[in-house]
């Protein structure tokens, strides 16, 4: 007889397999600190960022499972925060942050109130990230307190994040805070740093910018000079030269020139020695240079530094960016342009356009590029207009319109402004009309109602309707904007008697029109064919100025 055969176990399959051994993981307390020690690794040897994120969320669960009485839980939440954001996972990213700051008490040591601190801080960061600067500076604002109560609230420690918050607020554009953070930063460099360390002429540079934008230029000029003292004291000759194109800023904006000069001779022959007569930085001062000598009716001597930086652009050093050598180019056309140089001008915009569309190959670089493009373009709109060449003015402004399409900017509904003059200057009537709406709407946005721009739009828009016999849409503009410069300017102004005398004009001609004869379609297209003609250079001239 045949042995029966033997019942065989069946095998797990691999599905238990997996659940099995993620249950042995879990259940080890060791393998935390093995999982974010890998992750580390991975990171530091610039492996898969996948790799190491499934490391850290790996470790974060085993120090979720046994938490202990150390940092590593929030260590390693910061860390799978982190490589969220090297992903550009930001919104990701936040929420695992609100989880670290949750699971530290600072209460529990020094270690636990560092962990919470470099929480917030990396929050703010995230935050900034993503423009959402009001929450960044909050959370960046916690931190410091923290820290001051780790600390004090004279640490050095506390200076580093007390200027992290001040540069925060200069972004934010809320200037007054940033004066206060830097000032405590100042304040504490005074008790724990040497005199005139290179600390504290970097927290200067920055207090000097805050003082300039707020007005107080002489405060400005005074901690740049205090700040190129210190640096020159250490020999960062660099530094010094940096210094001094800034005192020779201030000084061009106070129109104090012969000293505006000097401050950028001095930094001309620092930069000529350190980075060589080639370098983007010498180009850079030479435009400044021109610029100002083109601002005191020296043009000789403007267009030769205009040359000299030309000269630089056109054979830039390795490594120069195309949009920084764009850029060069655009401002020296400005130079050729204030000496009444158009075609030189041109010439070098043209340039610029060609050296951007070399350096946008990539999908990245023609986004990068294309805000460049669109204000090259816009540059040579308004040229071409200045010279009367309103077929090409038109048709650069349609390009930079159409590259900023996405973005209602402000400089998005002066260029569709600009595009309209160039079709009324055209005898494009209708197309100027549906430009100048358009501006309206998008000024009205970024600007408000009372805003002299958006008012001129408006204006533009009632000459237009005028123009093509749209008299009583001319009118109800014309009204609103006389009641909004009244209540501005008050009724004795001369802009608000401008704007009456022209509301009174059509108020008039159009009682006129109620009472004339109905007349052939031809003769009034005739009629308004010529008074379009006569009437429009003297209804454009004096409208929306130029702001490209």
């Amino acid at each position: 007889m045949t042995p029966p055969c033997p019942k065989l176990i069946p095998s797990p399959s691999p599905s238990t397999q997996s659940l099995e051994l993620k249950q042995t993981w879990l259940d080890n307390p060791d393998h935390g600190p093995y999982l974010l020690k890998l992750a580390r690794d991975t990171i530091v040897s610039d492996e898969s960022p996948t790799k190491a994120l499934d490391y850290a969320i790996r470790a974060a669960k085993s120090f979720e499972r046994f938490p202990g009485t150390g940092v590593e839980l929030p260590m390693s939440l910061h860390m799978v925060a982190a490589i969220h954001c090297r992903l550009g996972q930001f919104d990701v990213a936040i929420p695992v942050l609100e989880r670290a700051i949750e699971v530290v008490e600072p209460g529990n040591g020094l270690d636990h109130a560092l962990a919470k601190y470099s929480g917030y801080m990396q929050l703010g960061d995230t935050y900034s990230m993503l423009g959402q600067l009001d929450q960044s500076i909050s959370c960046y604002e916690a931190g410091l307190m923290i820290q001051i109560h780790a600390f004090t609230d004279s640490d050095p420690k506390v200076a580093e994040t007390c200027r992290y918050l001040a540069e925060a607020h200069v972004q934010a554009m809320q200037f007054e805070k940033a004066k206060k953070y830097c000032k405590k930063t100042l304040d504490i460099h005074k008790q724990h740093s040497p005199p005139a360390s290179p600390q504290e002429a970097t927290d200067r540079r920055l207090m000097a910018l805050i003082c300039e934008a707020l007005g107080d230029s002489e405060s400005a000029l005074e901690h740049l000079v205090l700040a190129s003292m210190a640096m020159i004291a250490h020999g960062h000759d660099a530094e010094v030269a940096a210094i001094d194109v800034s005192i020779g800023d201030i000084y061009a904006s106070l129109c104090r020139f012969d000293e505006a000069i000097f401050a950028y001779q001095k930094a001309l022959t620092i930069f000529n020695s350190t980075k060589g007569e080639s370098h983007l930085s010498v180009a850079s001062l030479f435009v400044r240079l021109a610029e100002l000598y083109n601002r005191t009716g020296k043009s000789r001597e403007a267009k030769s530094y205009a040359d000299n930086a030309l000269r630089i652009y056109l054979k830039p050093q390795a490594g120069a960016s195309y949009e920084e050598i764009s850029s060069g180019l655009v401002e020296i056309s400005a130079v050729y342009e204030a000496a009444n140089e158009p075609e030189e001008a041109f010439k070098v915009l043209q340039r610029a356009t060609t050296i951007l569309e070399r350096g946008g190959g990539g999908e990245g670089g023609r986004r990068s590029g294309s805000g460049s493009m669109a204000g090259i373009e816009a540059q040579m709109g308004v040229m071409f207009y200045m010279v009367g060449k309103y077929g090409e003015a038109r048709k650069a402004f349609e390009g930079a319109i159409e590259k900023l399409r996405g973005a209602k900017s402000a400089m998005f509904g002066i260029l569709l402004n600009q595009m309209g003059l160039a079709c009324i200057q055209l005898y494009k009537i209708g197309e100027a009309v549906r430009l100048f709406q358009e501006a309206k709407v998008v000024l009205e946005e970024q600007y408000g109602v009372y805003h002299s721009d958006t008012l001129a739009v408006s204006s533009n828009l009632a000459a237009a309707y005028d123009a093509m016999g749209s008299v009583e849409e001319a009118i109800e503009i014309l009204e609103e904007i006389l009641k909004v410069r009244e209540e501005m300017l008050g009724t004795a102004n001369p802009e608000v008697d401008e704007e009456r005398r022209r509301l009174e004009e059509l108020l008039k001609e159009a009682g006129r029109a109620r009472n004339k004869k109905a007349k052939s379609l031809q003769i009034l297209l005739g009629s308004n064919s010529l008074r379009m003609k006569k009437e429009v250079a003297k209804r454009w001239t004096g409208g929306f100025s130029f702001r490209l």
